[in-house]
């Protein structure tokens, strides 16, 4: 069954598994999980059912992100990749044309999410030093490949990047969409530490945050707000996205009651998902994992528990209940500003379906 457009200003994504191993975070372990044909069935479940596009995850040790983008946009008609890439795996020229060609072929569906967290950095040859250096490069990476899509003949001599004469080709296409004129494709950035949020201050078009409670985000949003005037920010003003896990069921108490058994199993060691070993304890997650301190359920329903048994990123806490309840949580982070929402929960294709024909007809205007 096809879900028509929303009306409202807000978008609504997902998350495509982009994993080696099956049972991502719980999931069903099925055969040939990261087939094309299966995640194109991911795709194309997204399609039928009102989603955007959804976010494919990145980093060493998992399928190419830009391949498995590619692939799926070839195989669907709407479908908006999210594609996670990371600044010491491209080079800003390389990667500046690789979209935009992806851009051209998919008559505009594509969508970066820059990462700057930690790596297997040796294994592909990059390095990078303390987290001004990470930082300051990622704010280069972004800034140089924004010009390169807009500029032509482009001379730059940064710190850590340099391009002579650089002209992208084909060019990106300029697009009216109903949020306004597209120049580009939009640029998501993440981290909660202050030289990540100078940067998303500064260069990035959508700030991505995790799932914290209501204060929290209305307060990073205040203060990213003032640092895009101190930093006098040359774009379009930052907007704001939730990356959130969202445990929708036909009632409240049937949610609660799969959220917590689901808990008990990650707290007898069964479902801890995989974490990578090069990845430190970055701020936005210490500060995910620290919520259950305050309690195991923050504002009406925001669940803290699963960060305490392995829960990591987006796993770390859930909106749980009924699609009414997840709806009405939602449209508060929707009225502190939040107009980008990428949401998931396992089993994922099964979710796509419930969430999509359930949760978003309540999104809409």
């Amino acid at each position: 069954m096809s879900s028509t457009p929303s009306s409202s200003s807000s978008e609504f994504l997902w998350y495509v598994p982009n994993q080696v191993h099956p049972g991502h975070r719980g999931d069903a372990a099925v055969e040939n999980h990261n087939s094309l044909d299966t995640l194109t069935a991911h795709a194309k479940a997204l399609e039928r059912n009102g989603w955007k596009g959804a976010l494919l995850g990145t980093g060493w040790g998992r399928p190419d992100t830009f391949t498995v983008a590619t692939a799926l946009a070839a195989r669907t008609d709407t479908f908006e990749p999210l594609i996670a890439i990371r600044p010491g795996y491209w080079r800003p020229a390389n990667f500046a044309a690789a979209a935009a060609t992806l851009d051209h072929l998919s008559g505009g569906r594509v969508r970066i999410n820059i990462v700057s967290g930690k790596d297997n950095l040796g294994a592909y040859g990059d390095s990078e030093g303390d987290q001004a250096h990470r930082y300051g490069r990622t704010r280069e990476f972004i800034h140089l490949v924004r010009r390169l899509w807009t500029e032509e003949s482009v001379n730059y001599a940064g710190e850590h990047f340099q391009v002579t004469e650089s002209t992208v080709v084909p060019r990106i296409t300029p697009r009216d969409t109903a949020r306004g004129p597209r120049l580009h494709p939009k640029i998501y950035f993440g981290g909660a530490s202050e030289a990540a949020e100078r940067v998303a201050a500064a260069e990035a078009d959508v700030q991505l945050f995790w799932g914290e409670p209501l204060d929290g985000v209305a307060e990073r949003i205040a203060r990213l707000t003032q640092l895009s005037k101190d930093l006098d920010r040359a774009h379009a003003p930052l907007e704001f996205g939730l990356r959130v896990t969202t445990l929708v069921r036909d009632t409240t108490e049937q949610a609660w009651a799969d959220a917590e058994a689901k808990v008990a199993v990650m707290a007898q060691g069964q479902g801890v998902s995989r974490r990578d070993p090069h990845r430190g304890p970055a701020v936005g997650q210490k500060r995910l994992l620290d919520l259950h301190e305050r309690g195991e359920v923050l504002d009406d329903n925001l669940y803290t528990a699963p960060g305490k048994f392995g829960g990591g990123g987006a796993g770390t806490t859930w909106l749980v209940g009924s699609a009414e309840d997840v709806a009405r949580s939602l449209r508060k982070y929707e009225a502190l500003g939040i107009t980008h929402f990428v949401l998931s929960d396992m089993p994922y294709l099964t979710e796509i379906e419930r969430q999509g024909q359930q949760l978003l007809p309540l999104l809409r205007g």
